[in-house]
């Protein structure tokens, strides 16, 4: 669909360059994508993702316990630092019905 858009320039070429998009196109769906996922994540997260609340008390292993995780790390040990660029997200692009 064609439309004619006001948008911020200033804000459209930072999302273009933070996320490699190389289209404004690509870069208006892109954000639109972004907000519809972050809206579902959102309402997942006040609907307790669908569960019970004892789906939720047994939906993780009770082994697992981040703090102990941390006490076995490395003091002043962090991740490698990567040189190479992030991949760019993207989206499968769906095919436009012809009318």
């Amino acid at each position: 669909m064609k439309l004619t858009m006001h948008i911020d320039d200033a804000l459209l070429d930072r999302v273009m360059k933070a996320h490699d998009i190389t289209s404004k196109t690509g870069a208006v769906d892109f954000a639109l994508r972004e907000v519809d996922r972050r809206t579902t994540l959102k309402r997942l997260a006040e609907t307790n993702l669908g569960l019970t609340e004892k789906e939720i008390l047994t939906a993780f292993d009770d082994r697992y316990n981040i703090l102990e995780m941390r006490v076995a790390e490395e003091p002043g040990v962090s991740a490698p630092v990567t040189t190479t660029k992030p991949k760019p997200v993207t989206y499968a692009k769906k095919p436009r019905s012809r009318r």
